[in-house]
């Protein structure tokens, strides 16, 4: 019994100063915690809304300042014609757009009834069917407040819901471009750092080095197959979206190709620095798991609406490579735009891109010597 204690004291031990076995036990769960708890809500919070009031009467104005008021929203825009709402829906702030006909308070006054009607953005079915949700419940509370809980003559709001970009709110606009970009940098960061990873491990990578090829050329051949191969997964996804969902891409093919190519080279440089901090297999595996599919799936914007969250993991998503190539494979591929309306996520990936290679290079340089 006293060597089977000593034994166990002893595995203790070696548990406590291992220090990476110490992050899998106390460190995963207390993150994933935090995630689930804070990070992921179903809940409507901060969700932005648009209002094309074509009455702006007294009631209008009422039934705006409760929408606002009741935390669920914020207003993005005063829009003035029908012709403004594409392109609000486009700049993708905006979640839902409030349509108050002519002469609503009148209307409502006189007939006891008026009608408004309530554009969501369908290109994300699960937050388009909760906001929609949630103005309709904040519209029938006004209408028990103007009614005043009387039976004879009551005056009724009859919100009128449509669905922009997706009328039928088919779930495959959201997990196509999602699953792209799960699969991209999956693939491209776990398969470009374990290659690498192998032949230093395997005392090879030395062997690579007395040959006539330079490191940079060595890195080249390396991840130049696994670009490739990522761009035929980019087509194929596309090809079966179209064929098996009849999801089409709405905007330009070449763009959407091309950003696809950017971030490809993104996420094939994110590899490289994890492989050069990694040093074994198992490590560079679990450094890209763990450090690349959670929060893809979780803080990207993937699954669960950003605006959602607090704002400690909102300014963590703004370090995520795929919460910005998500916003633009939905703007091009769902909502058909064009350059202009991503330039700035784009400039975002290719600021990131550079900052990886020089990095990667850096410490490339440093580890083969």
């Amino acid at each position: 019994m006293k060597r089977f204690l000593g034994f166990v004291k002893k595995e203790f031990l070696h548990i406590f100063r291992d220090y990476r076995t110490l992050f899998i036990i106390f460190g995963i769960p207390v993150a994933q915690i935090l995630i689930f708890g804070f990070a992921i809500s179903t809940d409507v919070k901060n969700a932005g809304v648009a209002f094309l009031d074509l009455s702006k009467d007294e009631t209008t104005q009422k039934l705006t300042d409760k929408i606002i008021s009741s935390g669920f929203f914020k207003r993005t825009e005063n829009l003035t014609s029908y012709s403004e709402i594409e392109d609000i829906f486009r700049k993708g702030k905006t979640k839902e757009v409030i349509i108050f006909e002519k002469n609503f308070g009148k209307k409502l006054q006189n007939e006891g009834k008026a009608s408004m009607s309530l554009i969501a953005d369908g290109s994300e079915p699960n937050t388009a069917t909760l906001i929609t949700n949630y103005t309709m419940a904040i519209v029938s509370d006004f209408n028990t407040d103007i009614s005043g809980f009387k039976a004879n003559n009551p005056m009724l709001i009859q919100p009128e819901v449509k669905m922009f970009y997706n009328p039928e709110l088919k779930s495959q606009h959201m997990f196509v471009p999602g699953v792209i970009t799960m699969i991209l940098i999956l693939i491209c960061a776990l398969m470009t750092s374990v290659t690498i990873t192998r032949e230093k491990e395997l005392g090879t990578m030395e062997v690579l080095l007395v040959s006539p090829l330079r490191p940079i050329q060595i890195i080249l051949g390396k991840v130049v197959p696994y670009f490739l191969l990522s761009f035929i997964n980019v087509i194929l996804i596309l090809v079966l979206s179209w064929l098996v969902f009849g999801l089409s891409v709405k905007g330009s093919i070449i763009l959407l190709l091309a950003e696809s190519m950017l971030y490809i080279m993104l996420s094939l440089s994110v590899g490289i620095l994890i492989s050069t901090v990694s040093n074994s297999m198992q490590q560079a595996i679990f450094i890209s798991l763990v450090g690349m599919m959670l929060p893809t799936i979780l803080l990207s914007g993937f699954i669960y609406p950003i605006e959602n969250m607090d704002k400690a993991y909102d300014l963590i998503s703004y370090m995520l490579p795929p919460r910005y190539f998500i916003t633009i494979i939905k703007s091009i591929m769902i909502k058909g735009t064009g350059f202009l309306y991503v330039w700035k996520e784009t400039l975002v990936l290719i600021s990131m891109t550079i900052l990886f290679i020089v990095m990667s290079v850096r410490k490339f340089k440093i580890r083969l010597e």
